[in-house]
């Protein structure tokens, strides 16, 4: 019988190759074998790093990352998951809006932060793709979110998420809501340049620290990268 540690291997593999069947197999066998959905996201997470790591070297191309996003999606619904999450969070963590930024229309980056969010409890509001900052401001007003998450895949994203924190500054919103913008090409420099309270590169951590955030009545100004 195979262990826990060979499972997550074979598991990070299946995702990284693409291999749906085996992948949603391999899970509810994990599940099965009692590994904490929490985990199982986790280790889900590393293949989808893997798929995103060809995709740069250009091996993979947009139509795999829409494939590895379905067999993460087709795991987050699986029973044995919704029922987790559903009985964990019986109170809604917090509110959180977001959108890919004006300029960019990729959605699997934020698609898949939207699901862990959505696990750990989130009320999510997704604006799509190649959302203008003025909808940002508009939703902001409407949804009074705790949190804004900006997404973007291209580079050139970087002045467009500065942007819409300057329209929330301009809009007199900017300190009512923490934001946190995604991106594998985010930096240091970039994150100081945008102006917002975190960047990361991985949705795991991000999601995670959106939760420990809401835990936390004055977690505002915390910065990092995962």
């Amino acid at each position: 019988m195979r262990d826990l540690n060979e499972i997550k291997e074979l598991l990070v593999r299946y995702v990284e190759l693409l291999d749906e069947e085996n992948s949603i197999n391999l899970a509810k066998e994990a599940l099965n074998r009692g590994i904490d959905p929490i985990s199982l996201l986790d280790i889900m997470n590393e293949g989808m790093k893997m798929v995103g790591k060809l995709y740069d070297r250009r091996d993979y191309y947009i139509a795999d990352l829409i494939m590895a996003g379905l067999i993460f999606r087709q795991i987050l619904e699986l029973e044995e998951m919704t029922d987790f999450f559903r009985g964990t969070h019986n109170k809604k963590t917090g509110k959180v809006v977001i959108g890919t930024v004006h300029g960019d229309i990729h959605d699997i980056g934020k698609d898949i932060f939207k699901y862990m969010l959505g696990a750990y409890g989130f009320d999510v509001i997704d604006l799509g793709v190649d959302v203008e900052r003025e909808l940002f401001v508009k939703n902001v007003v409407k949804h009074n979110p705790d949190i804004v998450a900006l997404s973007g895949v291209l580079t050139s994203t970087v002045d467009e998420m500065k942007e819409v924190v300057n329209s929330l500054i301009e809009a007199h919103l900017r300190d009512s809501v923490k934001i946190i913008i995604g991106a594998n090409h985010l930096t240091q420099d970039a994150f100081r340049f945008i102006g917002a309270d975190f960047f990361a590169t991985d949705a795991s951590v991000g999601a995670k620290l959106c939760w420990e955030w809401m835990k936390t009545a004055n977690g505002r100004g915390v910065e990092g990268n995962g």
